[in-house]
């Protein structure tokens, strides 16, 4: 099969965990910001503002998931973020631990807000 071209297509390339962690992400993503619509961007699903920016992306990978936001959003939550693995916009979600909903609806609330407010765009 070739490149996902939806976001199901894109998580049904992925079992077990994998699977679980990025079903977790996405059933946040809805519920979080209902208003954006899912796309997939350089491969992987992105979460698009109605204005038709991108708010946030999901990848898996063998072992974990990153969550990537933009470099400010990250910055913003360092201190909550001490015991996870970061970069530029990046969290990665390693599997077999919890997703941490709550952590990571603050950070989809603070994206949308400084993109609404502050019209922060993607990277």
């Amino acid at each position: 099969m070739g490149k996902p071209q939806t976001i199901d297509e894109y998580i049904e390339g992925f079992a077990g965990e994998g699977r679980e962690v990025l079903e977790q992400v996405r059933a946040l993503a809805v519920e979080a910001v209902p208003t954006a619509s899912e796309a997939i961007k350089w491969g992987h699903p992105a979460w698009v503002h109605p204005s038709g920016t991108i708010l946030f992306m999901v990848s898996g990978h063998a072992k974990h998931a990153n969550v990537v936001f933009t470099p400010s959003t990250r910055e913003a939550f360092d201190a909550d973020l001490a015991d996870f693995a970061t970069g530029k916009g990046s969290v990665k979600l390693p599997y077999g631990r919890p997703v941490p909903s709550d952590l990571l609806r603050r950070m989809i609330a603070f994206r949308v807000r400084e993109h609404e407010d502050d019209g922060v765009l993607w990277m």
